[in-house]
């Protein structure tokens, strides 16, 4: 699966999705890096059939408007350490990754994997 790690996400989940056998990019790997428009963002990961991972709700209201981008990962954790981060991503990425195969909406807390029908 392909994904793409928006701007308020630390780039170090991109090495957590590789090295889980996924192709993975930060938008600092964009030529506007982290400046890059949303639009964008969704439009690259439209044109590239990647998941579009954030914190950003402005992302959640566009998919609920106009259902792009085509899939969506939302990390609902608040602040929190990046290793905190990635204490709660390891454990349920192969989760995440199954539950992508059927839906278009997810929503990770720091307690559980919310799927959004």
């Amino acid at each position: 699966m392909k994904f793409i790690i928006d701007a308020q996400l630390p780039r170090k989940l991109v090495f957590l999705f590789r090295n889980a056998g996924h192709d993975a990019i930060h938008t600092l790997d964009l030529p506007q890096k982290n400046t890059t428009p949303d639009i964008e963002i969704i439009d690259i990961a439209e044109q590239q059939q990647r998941v579009v991972v954030t914190k950003d709700a402005d992302f959640v209201e566009t998919f609920i408007l106009t259902q792009r981008p085509a899939k969506l990962v939302v990390i609902a954790t608040g602040n929190i350490s990046n290793f905190e981060l990635e204490k709660i991503l390891i454990p349920v990425l192969p989760a995440i990754i199954a539950a992508l195969e059927v839906n278009s909406y997810l929503e990770v807390t720091r307690q559980a994997l919310i799927i959004h029908a």
